[in-house]
């Protein structure tokens, strides 16, 4: 699996969720974990999230960090599970940044009541996708929010986040496919 943390600033607008995206402007060709940082503005036409579609409820975030992950299969209760895993290992990976305790409740990463991230898992003609967006500033953010910065993470520090973050999730990938090759099968 391919990682990669881009420095340059992308405004995440929903559109990045297409096959292939990665290899089309990155040249990873493949499952990928890829990491960057700007702006969220999602139209309510670019959502893949129909309970947010029906509720009016666009997604809005002025600075995030952003992870597109894709793998080259089409079960989406597999992936589903990798965005869970993927939630699991960022609060980890928080938690250890900045000393916070936080709350996961589903796809979702929680400080108080305050929401933090948000996620979504789809499906490809070719492939399955997910998104998951950190809030680094909740400044004019449609819900209650809070962001990296709240939880007192250095601005030099976000892209440590995102590199260990893509560096867990492809060791805990690496091993999930490893483990599945050590077990002998049972009659």
């Amino acid at each position: 699996m391919l990682e990669r943390f881009i420095r340059e600033t992308i405004t995440y607008d929903g559109r990045q969720l297409s096959s292939h995206w990665a290899y089309r402007n990155f040249g990873l060709q493949g499952d990928s974990i890829v990491s960057f940082r700007g702006p969220c503005r999602v139209a309510l036409s670019e959502m893949v999230d129909l309970a947010d579609v029906i509720e009016n409820a666009p997604i809005f975030s002025t600075d995030m960090l952003h992870f597109i992950v894709e793998h080259f299969d089409c079960d989406l209760e597999r992936t589903i599970v990798r965005q869970r895993l993927l939630i699991a290992t960022l609060k980890d990976v928080i938690g250890q940044k900045t000393g916070t305790l936080l709350r996961r409740a589903g796809d979702d990463l929680f400080f108080g009541e305050r929401k933090l991230s948000v996620s979504i898992a789809t499906l490809t003609p070719v492939s399955t996708m997910i998104h998951t967006g950190v809030n680094i500033s909740s400044k004019d953010t449609p819900v209650p929010a809070c962001g990296l910065a709240d939880l007192g993470l250095a601005d030099e520090a976000v892209e440590d986040v995102a590199r260990a973050l893509c560096r867990d999730y492809v060791r805990e990938y690496q091993e999930i496919k490893m483990a599945r090759c050590k077990v002998r099968g049972v009659k």
